[in-house]
């Protein structure tokens, strides 16, 4: 039944003037009609409309994060070199943080879903993590001057600086792949349904243009400009401009939509629990419809205010052991499951690519020799190809901007599962017919398929959690059931689990590919893998993955 005029009348005013973020009773009744169901819980109020501004501000970490990724790809392997980083710790570089992240993320995504700041449950964790990601970029592309202006020229001076550089390098790319699930979650929170679905569409927009601007920036010569001289280097002109436009971009973000904390979601029930539970309201046990029962929300109300606050964060930090979470993850129902399955076989079709695609243009379309001499033509030549692997790179982010956008108008005809067969059936026969028939034009034009895949990965598998746990509270508001919080799976955890699944497919192609090319002696069979993989991800998503209708 719905709360009635009465309970504004006599209902303590200090409770309602004590905090605006608590709405007035009779604005709660006219907006969103709060119904009590089996005496026990109020009908979840679906959050206000966003408006585009606030999207697009909410997506632009999404744009300093994918720019300085595509810094971190222009940039990353030659440091590496100028360091002197032998060859054996090469993937040991590139495992340690997909191996941290796939440990760790499940319980930074449990931890945020109990956060009991003031400033809300994603904030906080979205600010650290981007505060690492400036920390390892400033080890990364700065270590090699900072010691050598400490320490002379010696043995232990390269040592300290590959030792830094490789630092730089993990804590950038653990914090990078981290921060993903948060701001997701985030969107989540403070989104309506609708809003939702917009709001990944302008993060796929914004990933490919920050990816894009990136690239391009990185293909710049910075060195012979007036910026170059003054700081000394291209590195240093790059981390200059990357931290900038990160650190600006992030500050939009964190106040693009203000997050409501833990702690007064739970005061503001308390408070519309004690309203029912005042003795004037004692005459509504007699309603006809019987389903107000005013002992058992005082039984309620007094088992709230006999927990206090110690043993309430004993029970979350139990909650959030990692055996728990494995467990969890484990006992997921079966459609998430799956859809962490296809996105783990999707982002390892895509990374097998994406990671020696630059490689795959010098040796095989270009046919030369990164092993030659320096000074000779085969090097050059091969160079030439990384060159325009680059390119290629850039005109994926263009196309993944520009498909994100398309994806609005393909979705109310093809539904989220034509999106997602789609995305994987382009990208398998896209990367199979360069690996068939290589050719620099055509490898240029199809990376534009590679586009396709990345904005499909960054938004269906979301926007299918988005309507899993629509479905649940749909579920459980027609049943008029509740679910305690110590049961009920969070979305940062979910979205974590996702994130998870792009650190494992990180570990099996850092550990796997190598060898393959190795046993295989070309990197043709890198492309030709990522095709089947995508091709099998392709009969995947349509065949295992619930869609909700």
């Amino acid at each position: 039944m719905t709360l009635s005029k009465q309970v504004e009348l006599h209902a303590p005013s200090t409770h309602v003037a004590s905090s605006k973020m608590y709405p007035n009773v009779k604005d709660i009744e006219n907006s969103a009609s709060l119904e009590q169901m089996n005496g026990e819980i109020f009908q979840a109020v679906e959050p206000p409309r966003r408006s585009t501004g606030r999207l697009i501000m909410h997506g632009m970490a999404m744009f300093g994060r994918e720019f300085c990724y595509a810094v971190e790809a222009a940039y990353v392997t030659p440091v590496l070199l100028s360091v002197g980083l032998p060859r054996s710790l090469y993937s040991l570089v590139w495992l340690i943080s997909p191996i941290l992240g796939f440990i760790l993320q499940p319980v930074v995504g449990s931890a945020s879903d109990h956060c009991r700041s003031r400033w809300g449950r994603r904030r906080p964790y979205i600010l650290s993590l981007g505060i690492i990601m400036v920390i390892g970029m400033t080890l990364y592309l700065n270590g090699d001057t900072a010691v050598s202006a400490v320490l002379s020229p010696s043995p232990e001076k390269r040592t300290w600086a590959i030792v830094i550089t490789m630092l730089g390098v993990v804590a950038f790319d653990f914090a990078a792949d981290f921060i993903d699930g948060p701001i997701k979650a985030y969107l989540f929170d403070v989104c309506s349904h609708d809003d939702k679905e917009r709001g990944l569409h302008y993060h796929a927009l914004l990933t490919g243009l920050g990816g894009a601007l990136g690239y391009l920036t990185g293909a710049m010569d910075w060195g012979s400009t007036f910026l170059g001289r003054i700081m000394g280097s291209e590195f240093q002109v790059m981390y200059f401009l990357a931290t900038a436009v990160f650190l600006i971009l992030l500050a939009v973000h964190l106040f693009s939509i203000p997050e409501t904390p833990l702690e007064n979601k739970k005061e503001e029930l308390a408070l519309l629990l004690k309203h029912d539970g005042l003795s004037p309201y004692g005459s509504m046990d007699k309603a006809q419809n019987g389903s107000l029962k005013t002992k058992k929300i005082a039984r309620s109300l007094s088992q709230m205010e006999e927990n206090n606050p110690q043993d309430i964060e004993e029970q979350v930090q139990k909650r959030m052991t990692f055996k728990s979470l494995i467990r969890a993850l484990l006992t997921m129902p079966a459609h998430y499951q799956y859809l962490c399955l296809s996105h783990l076989i999707g982002w390892t079709a895509f990374l097998s690519n994406m990671l020696f695609f630059t490689d795959f243009m010098g040796q095989i379309v270009f046919h030369g020799n990164p092993y030659a001499e320096h000074n000779s033509t085969a090097y050059l030549i091969y160079e030439r190809g990384v060159e325009v692997g680059c390119w290629g790179m850039c005109i994926n982010a263009i196309s993944s901007a520009l498909y994100s956008y398309l994806q609005k108008a393909l979705l109310p005809f093809i539904g989220l599962k034509g999106l997602y067969f789609v995305g994987y059936l382009l990208f398998g026969l896209g990367t199979g017919f360069i690996g068939l028939f290589p050719n620099v034009y055509s490898t240029l034009v199809l990376c534009s398929l590679f586009g396709v895949m990345s904005s499909t990965l960054y938004t269906v598998p979301f926007n299918l959690i988005s309507e899993y746990h629509r479905e649940e509270e749909r579920e459980l508001q027609a049943s008029g059931k509740s679910q305690a919080p110590s049961q009920s799976r969070g979305k940062g955890i979910d979205c974590a689990a996702l994130t998870c699944m792009v650190q494992l497919a990180q570990i099996i192609v850092g550990g796997g590919l190598g060898l393959l090319v190795i046993l295989a002696g070309s990197v043709v069979v890198v492309v030709i893998s990522a095709s089947a993989a995508s091709l099998i991800g392709c009969c995947f998503v349509a065949f295992f993955v619930r869609y909700v209708e």
